[in-house]
């Protein structure tokens, strides 16, 4: 009987699931080659963690690993049900209040190394994180694909930590929680069609989130999005790499100035609040938002149990 000790909690919504004991910490001189070591030799375990019967399609999951750089307090690698994640806006606000609720850090700043850098956060007294992302930028301006079904889409790439294709929903596709199966098919098919078409991020990375925008039902936000998550499910959380690159794209459409604030809602109503700053000519994210532990728990993998390593995608 194999023991994985686990906290758990949300970020507006959305839940992260952080090991803290019974995972091996991968090899690897870096948190890039740490990543890779765990896709190469530990793949089972992510599967376990986050899949059912233990989670389920929106979890994701978190490993703490010790820092890789000077003054980091320690290195996260997030995963989901299909594979893994550069970075993860709602599951760095989650891992600063589960380190805090372990009495690892207090209010105040803290860093965290990931496979795409280092990222700053700070947490304040009334529980509120904000989080310095990595650079983010636009790649691609109006791009526009024929969607089966659906017609011509035009949106733009940008990057926020994870690859995205940014467009306006429409009268035609609602933002709302009564509609999500109309909008999981159409941005799976938007998703699909960008493969198809061999439209990438730099370098050839695929675009594997798919962000939608419309009017927000908030009178404080700005706007309300449903953003399609690497492999079926959708963030029930405002997105906060999502954020980092539509502000990014606001930026560059000239709509939105440095030290601006940028109010994101979700489609379940969670709210995140961002702003960019310049360094080194780069646009870096700044995303605010509150996360709530809701269990500290221990999963165990019986040797006998068919489902010892989850459900199969």
């Amino acid at each position: 009987m194999h023991e994985t000790s686990v906290v758990d909690s949300h970020t507006e919504g959305e839940p992260t699931r952080v090991v803290i004991a019974g995972w091996p910490d991968p090899p690897g001189a870096t948190m890039a080659e740490r990543r890779d070591a765990m896709r190469r030799s530990q793949d089972e375990l992510r599967s376990a963690v986050v899949r059912e019967p233990r989670g389920h399609d929106a979890v994701v999951g978190a490993l703490l690993t010790p820092p890789v750089s000077p003054g980091a307090t320690a290195g996260v690698v997030f995963f989901n049900d299909v594979g893994y994640l550069g970075m993860c806006g709602h599951g760095m606000i989650g891992v600063v209040r589960t380190l805090e609720f372990l009495g690892r850090i207090h209010p105040g700043t803290v860093r965290i190394d990931t496979p795409v850098g280092p990222v700053s956060a700070v947490l304040q007294d009334d529980g509120v994180v904000t989080i310095e992302n990595v650079a983010a930028y636009r790649y691609r301006a109006d791009v526009e694909i024929d969607v089966d079904g659906f017609g011509p889409v035009r949106g733009d790439v940008a990057y926020g930590g994870n690859w995205f294709f940014l467009a306006e929903a429409g009268d035609a596709m609602p933002i709302e929680v009564a509609n999500v199966r109309d909008l999981m098919a159409f941005t799976m098919t938007v998703r699909d069609t960008l493969d198809r078409e061999g439209i990438t991020g730099a370098d050839g990375a695929r675009i594997d989130h798919v962000e939608l925008f419309g009017a927000s039902a908030r009178v404080d936000a700005d706007s309300r999005n449903f953003v399609l998550c690497p492999g079926a499910a959708y963030d029930r959380s405002p997105c906060g790499t999502g954020t980092s690159a539509k502000m990014a794209v606001l930026h560059a459409r000239g709509t939105l100035a440095l030290g601006e604030r940028w109010r994101q809602e979700s489609i379940t109503g969670g709210l995140f609040t961002g702003w960019l700053s310049e360094r080194d000519g780069a646009l870096i994210p700044h995303i605010s938002g509150r996360a709530f532990i809701t269990a500290r728990s221990t999963l165990l993998f019986d040797d006998g149990d068919p489902f010892r390593y989850g459900i199969p995608a």
